[in-house]
């Protein structure tokens, strides 16, 4: 329930697919990096707009 899937309006064609895919790299980068809790790991890295782009390396 992190991400609100089930609030989700995307219903057709391949955006629920490219959503899944994009929740999924969140997911294992956060797992790669060492995040225990999800949540925690959203939260951090949503308060600084440069950490999800060092964590994916590409800073």
């Amino acid at each position: 329930m992190t991400f609100a899937e089930d609030a989700s309006q995307l219903r057709t064609g391949s955006a629920p697919r490219a959503m899944a895919t994009w929740r999924n790299l969140a997911i294992g980068a956060l797992r790669l990096a060492g995040m225990s809790s999800i949540a925690v790991g959203l939260r951090r890295n949503a308060r600084d707009v440069s950490r999800p782009f060092t964590l994916l390396g590409l800073t």
